[in-house]
């Protein structure tokens, strides 16, 4: 199904209203959903809408208002009263930007959340402020350790962001070898995962996204990744999450803002980070490879080339899904 990007912003507004979020709260989680699409990431997008439906459909609605718990000039802790991770996370980086433009700097975590999203959207927020970002997210145990089978953390994305003279610098991994969502929407279309991504709860290596789901995926970058997604767990569990969260809930988060004009002038550190980023660019590619690219540049052209066409493709099943469920009364 093809659709406007209006049309996809007005039918994730929908849905999330129809599952009980407020216009102004709808508004914003389908714009962070309809920046996965623009950016090519579908299985963050509208697929996500139903994600969601199905965790409340478990849990009930237990949200309670998002409150400050802790509060210096430069730091804040937040309970997200078990709201959606795409308001909590920005309700922290909305924040961290106010302290870290009056301080210099800003240390903001945030617990009792899910589904964070990408991180990269909150360090497009930064940088357009001229703040450097580094910001981090666990999750539910859905990953094994590097050498294991059993899950112990989540795919716990970790984002740098930096501004520069042009285009802000972002770079925005998760650390396992498959994301939780990627998985959760090949299940959808009846897809097969690639080999050697997960395993099964026999501890077997799998395909099945129905097997991955209820055993674990493999770390990306062997014991590096494992290591790199133990540190953000524990990240995570400063800004207040349990060692290990349940299932879609209590999550952790933490961004940290820093302006660059505490450590030297800021027009030359935004200049010096462009003329860095064109260097690497134009580093010879390898025999027959394609140009060398920063971090977030391919998302960066793919939002605006669908912006240009004003156009974004989702599978008709799914389409029927959010169509019905954006139908119901919350």
């Amino acid at each position: 199904m093809r659709l406007s990007v209006d049309e996809a912003r007005a039918l994730a507004a929908r849905v999330l209203g129809a599952l009980g979020h407020g216009d102004a709260e709808a508004a914003m989680v389908a714009d962070h959903l309809l920046d996965c699409e623009l950016r090519g990431v579908a299985y963050g997008g509208l697929a996500r809408a139903l994600s969601i439906a199905e965790r409340l459909r478990r849990t009930g609605d237990r949200r309670r208002p998002i409150t400050v718990l802790h509060e210096t000039p430069v730091s804040a802790r937040l309970d997200g009263g078990d709201q959606l991770g795409y308001l909590v996370a920005r309700r922290a980086t909305e924040i961290a930007i106010a302290k870290a433009a009056a301080s210099g700097i800003a240390l903001v975590g945030a617990s009792d959340t899910w589904y964070t999203g990408m991180l990269s959207y909150y360090a497009e927020m930064a940088a357009a402020q001229g703040l450097v970002s580094f910001i981090a997210s666990n999750a539910s145990p859905w990953v094994a350790p590097h050498g294991a089978t059993e899950g112990r953390f989540g795919t716990n994305p970790v984002c740098f962001g930096f501004p520069s003279a042009g285009e802000p610098v972002i770079w925005d991994i998760g650390t396992s070898a498959i994301i939780h969502a990627e998985v959760t929407l090949a299940g959808r279309l009846g897809q097969a995962l690639p080999e050697g991504v997960a395993f099964g709860p026999d501890g077997a290596p799998t395909r099945d996204p129905a097997a991955a789901l209820a055993g674990a995926f493999a770390a990306w970058g062997g014991h590096r990744g494992s290591g790199l997604a133990i540190v953000v767990q524990l990240l995570g569990i400063m800004a207040g999450s349990p060692p290990i969260p349940p299932d879609l809930a209590g999550f952790g988060f933490v961004v940290v803002l820093m302006q660059p004009g505490l450590l030297g002038p800021e027009d030359a550190f935004r200049r010096n980070v462009s003329a860095y980023a064109d260097a690497i660019r134009s580093a010879r590619p390898v025999p027959g490879g394609e140009p060398v690219r920063m971090p977030f540049d391919r998302s960066r052209e793919a939002r605006a080339r669908r912006l240009a066409a004003d156009s974004i493709e989702i599978p008709d099943v799914l389409h029927a899904q959010l169509v019905a469920l954006a139908e119901r009364t919350p």
